[in-house]
């Protein structure tokens, strides 16, 4: 666990656009170490399983604030997965979070969320194991002073969780490189010398990865692969009550971040909720069925449409958020991949929003202008 940082080092941390969940949450982990010591926990776990559902959940008692929005259960199983001989899936529509939840878990569970692997179409072997240093190559040859590790390397050899994010956008051949380090724990270097071209995972090591609901098919996993991971799947937020609380603290630390001295108002997040809550589930809240946007309007894009929202009042509005600023926002996440979106949101502004009582929904309503051509 981090130890106690020196000045400069926490000014440093707050230079940070984003700093890593174990240095934003420091203080938590530390608390929670040193009230952990009698529970049992898994060989090379820094924290007991139930501390990291505190963590993860909250705890009131011990003033560990809740930082995923997500049942009991659900995580109890993501983190028993993780005590397995199999590695942990997280799957789910985009902006349900996941990557946060395996950020979040990595550094409960091993003190560093930082050795991550971003799946991609150029993902590379290189990127995933260990590469080479090629002046000290060419210089010693193939030796462990000339071999520079990649984050499943390190995982492997420090016992620490390796996260790998976005697995399905990596060719299937990459993709395959995990099948026998998922299965027997040991990575084969060839090109060291006989003693030490074997390495053995330490106590601790496991890998969680990501990949959402609308990549299936771009590289879609090998049945070898799959059943050398738990699949867990990530909802979407039920209640827009949590959904609310979650935007305006998400939004609230972005722009604490960003040194903007405003928050969202409670009625303004209202409506940008109602509206994501509403379009994505196809119903509105009196049981009226809507047709659902195609584009997922998920949580996490309402997050950044608040934030960008804010941003925009306080530097061209002295600060005053206005409903509209909204929709001028959400215009951008509503329509990147299907233009007839377009009519939708134009039925839902004049049929849900324009009958809907308030004055910040008025506002909102009768900002319907922008959406016509």
């Amino acid at each position: 666990m981090p130890a106690a940082k020196s000045k400069k080092s926490m000014e440093n941390d707050a230079a940070l656009q984003r700093p890593a969940a174990e240095t934003l949450y420091a203080d938590e982990l530390q608390h929670l170490l040193e009230t952990d010591q009698k529970r049992p926990k898994p060989p090379g776990w820094h924290l007991s399983p139930m501390a990291v559902l505190d963590f993860v959940l909250g705890n009131d008692k011990l003033k560990v604030q809740s930082k995923f929005i997500g049942r009991r259960g659900f995580v109890e199983c993501c983190v028993a997965a993780l005590a397995t001989n199999r590695g942990l899936m997280l799957i789910g529509e985009p902006g349900t979070a996941k990557s946060y939840l395996s950020e979040l878990l990595a550094a409960a569970v091993s003190g560093d969320s930082t050795l991550t692997i971003q799946g991609s179409a150029g993902t590379t072997e290189d990127q995933i194991k260990y590469s080479w240093n090629y002046a000290l190559l060419l210089a010693e040859g193939p030796t462990e002073q000339s071999l520079v590790p990649a984050p499943l390397f390190e995982g492997m050899q420090h016992g620490k969780l390796v996260r790998f994010e976005e697995i399905t956008r990596c060719p299937l051949e990459m993709q395959d490189t995990l099948l026998s380090i998922l299965s027997d724990r040991v990575m084969h270097i060839p090109e060291l010398k006989s003693d030490t071209r074997v390495l053995f995972a330490r106590q601790g090591f496991n890998l969680i990865a990501t990949a959402n609901t609308l990549d299936r098919g771009v590289n879609e996993m090998s049945a070898a692969l799959k059943r050398r991971f738990n699949f867990e799947t990530v909802q979407p937020i039920a209640d827009i009550r949590d959904e609310m609380q979650l935007v305006q603290r998400e939004t609230g630390k972005m722009l604490e971040q960003a040194g903007i001295p405003l928050r969202l108002p409670e009625d303004k997040t209202e409506v940008l909720v109602s509206t994501f809550h509403e379009l994505r589930n196809g119903m509105t809240a009196d049981g009226k069925s809507l047709e659902p946007m195609s584009t997922v309007l998920s949580t996490a894009e309402a997050v950044s449409v608040g934030f960008q929202t804010a941003v925009q009042a306080y530097y061209y509005h002295d600060g005053k958020v206005a409903a509209e600023h909204f929709l001028t926002n959400m215009i951008g996440s509503a329509f990147k991949d299907n233009q007839e979106d377009l009519k939708k949101l134009q039925h839902y502004f004049s049929h849900v929003a324009a009958r809907r009582k308030g004055k910040t929904w008025q506002e909102f309503a009768g900002a319907k202008h922008y959406l016509e051509k």
